[in-house]
């Protein structure tokens, strides 16, 4: 019995010393063929970003001495550049690791390096061989060095400012919502039911009854009369929604959310007028024909900017963006703070509208579609084109007709992902061709509609072996006609007779 379990024992001891020789023979078989590649970056480098220490390859070929792990702190940094310089090195490729790797590509470019920033799933090792920072760091070199990185979209230096001060200014009015919601939240706790006589609690209106119940006032007609001459409800249907009961800890609540919002609202006109110098700066020297002045459709909201974001843009960008239905000047300020005013970035819409997520990501194989839905991500200009396309639900335009019909076919959230598809192309015409946007009412869109459905039928009749043929429109009835049909019937008898 022990016999046949040690020649057990034996064959699995060969069978396993075998997968790791075809192992290690399909990874040189890799190795190899990478390395027959040729080489389109001869002095390159390559970083596996760390939050403490960086992993720098120079040369895969050079043994341990090519590999060096340097602090992540600006004196390393400042070793990194003294190193890659001398061993003149021209191009660097690292992974895009979030906020650890962004000051090391901003130093990189400001040394005069080019850098490749790609995205980690390009930079993936073989299957089944060991993962450390050093093999990461070498993997990228080696892969670079051949040219077989693709470097992830980075805008230029001060469009990288302006995005960063509107990311700042859009996470602080995230925060102040926050205490929007807990102001109503205490607001409902004593049984006040503002909400349901104000659409917003923060306007006029609402600001000055929350102010006057902190000062003391508890009678609901004195509240009800500070409303706002332009609301909607009146003084006694508010002041019935105002009789409620009053406890300390809520009245606290209330007092401290609202001392917290006020506050958020200075942070965020602060951050306006950094926003509006930013963009004064980067204002290109051209002569542009005088901005056309546009109808204020809403009033105006206590996170609206607090300076003139369409003519801004406009003397940026050389167009008008907010001249698309559904596009308000923050999700103009929103795109071009994302994605810049150079889109020869992407060479084709395809390549702009896929990098956005906005087209279908196709998964086939064997002649069978298994998926085609949009890639998942979080890109902010997407997130803008969304809310963009879905401000069109009642809008009378050609988008807004081309959106409730997309929506009764494929349901809400195909529908809008496909309107702010159509979004993209228009912007993208307009900042890299300057193809002009034209306005179409949802008529246009009908007509276009109608003339599709009838050139399917008639591609029907032909193939089932019938002729198509249009109605004659009913001729308009005449003068006597109309006096004969308005007769009694004896008399219309009579006169037939």
């Amino acid at each position: 019995m022990s016999n046949a379990t040690g020649t057990i024992d034996r064959i699995e001891e060969v069978r396993r010393t075998a997968r790791r020789q075809e192992k290690l023979r399909q990874e040189a078989a890799e190795a190899a063929k990478l390395a027959s590649l040729p080489v389109q970056h001869s002095q390159a480098a390559g970083i596996d970003v760390g939050d403490a220490t960086h992993w720098v390859c120079v040369d895969c070929d050079g043994g341990d001495a090519a590999v060096r792990e340097l602090p992540a702190h600006t004196p390393g940094l400042r070793e990194i550049i003294a190193w890659l310089r001398q061993c003149s090195v021209t191009t660097v490729a690292l992974e895009a690791s979030g906020v650890y790797g962004h000051v090391l590509f901003l130093t990189l470019l400001e040394a005069g390096f080019t850098v490749v920033m790609t995205a980690p799933s390009f930079t993936r090792q073989i299957k089944g061989r060991p993962k450390t920072d050093r093999r990461d760091c070498q993997w990228i070199q080696r892969l670079h060095r051949h040219g077989l990185l693709p470097s992830v979209f980075q805008p230029d230096e001060a469009t990288q400012t302006l995005r960063d001060l509107v990311r700042q200014r859009a996470n602080h009015v995230r925060l102040s919502a926050q205490h929007i919601q807990r102001m109503q939240k205490a607001l409902e706790l004593m049984n006040l039911k503002l909400t349901k006589v104000l659409n917003d609690v923060t306007g006029v209106t609402g600001l000055k009854i929350i102010r006057a119940i902190l000062q003391g006032e508890r009678d609901p007609h004195k509240l009800a009369a500070l409303r706002d001459r332009r609301c909607q409800h009146t003084a006694a249907e508010i002041a019935t929604a105002l009789d409620g009961r009053y406890r300390m800890e809520h009245v606290t609540e209330l007092k401290l959310c609202l001392t917290i919002w006020e506050q958020y609202q200075l942070v965020i006109a602060e951050l306006d007028t950094v926003i509006a110098a930013q963009l004064r700066a980067m204002r290109p020297t051209r002569t542009l024909p005088p901005l056309e002045p546009k109808t204020r459709v809403r009033g105006r909201k206590p996170h609206d900017p607090h300076f003139d974001v369409r003519t801004a843009l406009y003397y940026l960008a050389g167009i008008d963006l907010t001249a698309i239905e559904g596009i308000d000047e923050i999700h103009a300020l929103t795109l071009i703070s994302e994605l810049g005013t150079d889109f020869s970035k992407w060479p084709t819409m395809k390549h702009f509208t896929s990098w956005l997520g906005l087209c279908p990501n196709w998964k086939k194989t064997g002649g069978k579609v298994q998926s085609s839905k949009t890639r998942k991500g979080k890109n902010r200009a997407a997130t803008a084109l969304r809310l963009a396309a879905w401000c069109l639900m009642r809008n009378k335009s050609y988008l807004g007709a081309y959106l409730r019909r997309q929506r009764s076919r494929l349901g809400a959230p195909k529908a809008i992902t496909a309107t702010a598809h159509k979004l993209a192309r228009i912007i993208y015409n307009l900042m890299r061709h300057g193809v002009a946007y034209m306005r179409e009412q949802e008529a246009a869109y009908a007509e276009q509609v109608r003339a599709r459905l009838e050139k399917q039928l008639q591609r029907r009749a032909k193939e089932l072996g019938y002729e198509l043929r249009k109605i004659d429109p009913p001729a308009a009835p005449t003068m006597a006609a109309e006096a004969t049909a308005q007769q009694p019937p004896t008399e219309q008898a009579a006169a037939a007779e």
